[in-house]
């Protein structure tokens, strides 16, 4: 089970006590793909590769949310 944040505001621990969260989510993840026959190299690559998806993924929308804060800047503005 997947304890709830000790607090709902920011905190200096925020980030290890998610990480603490997650870690028997992942365990069991791996354990299963263990099982099933893949081996700790290719599971390992895939979770790389899937950290590095959604970092790329923040990214843009970062990109994307600074585009439209630009645009709603002008309309307020008065430009096209």
């Amino acid at each position: 089970m997947i304890r709830a944040p000790k607090r709902q505001n920011e905190y200096v621990d925020r980030e290890i006590d998610c990480q603490e969260a997650m870690e028997p989510g992942f365990q069991v993840i791996v354990d299963c793909m263990l099982e099933a026959g893949w081996t700790r190299g290719e599971i390992m690559r895939s979770l790389k590769r899937l950290i590095a998806a959604d970092n790329m993924t923040q990214k843009e929308n970062a990109k994307v949310e600074a585009q439209l804060a630009i645009a709603r800047a002008m309309m307020r503005a008065g430009r096209p």
